[in-house]
């Protein structure tokens, strides 16, 4: 990939879903570097764009990686390139230890697709790197996962995809239903995971994607009606009312006492603080 260039780069999107047209030509890009965020209402179609370019619902349309058309590529083939998945519910083991989480997401030698740029790459997981971003993982290596915080599953959910040297990470509704203490830890996890390696974030919580993301794609009805700088858009209530349904976006997330005030989300919904 040269300067410049998206890493990402999905372009007329369609998805129809048991006759009804979700997806109706969604075209963004995900640049090489930072955290993009997708934005938009309940029930707009972000989850299913996610799904679009994992090529878990049949869609037409084009899906590029770093430059190589990927629309017809079953969706381990995909993920092999380099992609790594955080879905919404985390996906953790409650039952096995951290370690044990991060040693079944190991991905096995060779698995990289014939052409794949990783193949040249040195073999093996990536522990040093997710232990040095996440110190917590290593501490706790020995705990079961279902006994961590919300934001240490959330913590997890991210080292095992990075784990595997990916070079973008989409990491799906990644708060939903924390308490605003936990939100801070998510925040911080996926600040640090940005570090290293591109992030498309799908988020409710605005207050988040303002401390962390970069750029801004806003979806509704099954269309892109915005892309740019997420500060700028941020900064503009009078396109977050239009776009979002939000009447205005906190500068910080709020306290563990209160909660987020409904206006803070774009589902108009509190924050779970149990």
């Amino acid at each position: 990939m040269s300067a410049g260039e998206p890493l990402l780069e999905a372009a007329d999107l369609h998805v129809w879903i048991e006759g009804s047209h979700i997806l109706q030509g969604v075209s963004f890009t995900v640049p090489g570097r930072g955290v993009t965020a997708l934005l938009g209402r309940n029930g707009v179609g972000k989850t299913t764009t996610v799904k679009a370019l994992l090529g878990l619902v049949p869609r037409s349309g084009r899906v590029a990686f770093d430059g190589v058309d990927i629309t017809a590529h079953p969706t381990h083939a995909i993920v092999t390139r380099g992609i790594g998945y955080v879905p919404e519910e985390r996906g953790i083991f409650a039952a096995l230890t951290v370690a044990e989480n991060l040693r079944i997401a190991e991905r096995r030698p060779g698995a990289y697709p014939t052409g794949s740029a990783h193949r040249t790459r040195p073999g093996g997981p990536r522990y040093e790197l997710v232990h040095d971003l996440f110190p917590e993982l290593r501490k706790r290596a020995r705990q079961p996962a279902g006994t961590l915080s919300g934001g240490q599953q959330q913590m997890l959910a991210i080292g095992r995809a990075l784990l595997n040297d990916n070079r973008l990470l989409i990491v799906d509704e990644p708060t939903k239903g924390l308490a605003p203490r936990i939100v801070r830890e998510v925040a911080d996890a996926v600040a640090t995971a940005a570090e290293r390696v591109p992030v498309l974030l799908v988020e409710q919580n605005l207050a988040l994607v303002r401390r962390v993301a970069d750029q801004a794609v806003v979806i509704d009805a099954g269309r892109v009606t915005h892309t740019g700088p997420a500060d700028a858009l941020l900064d503009d209530a009078d396109r977050v009312r239009e776009l979002l349904g939000v009447a205005r976006v906190a500068t910080e997330e709020p306290d563990a006492e209160t909660g987020p005030p409904p206006h803070d989300r774009q589902d108009g919904r509190q924050v779970d603080t149990a």
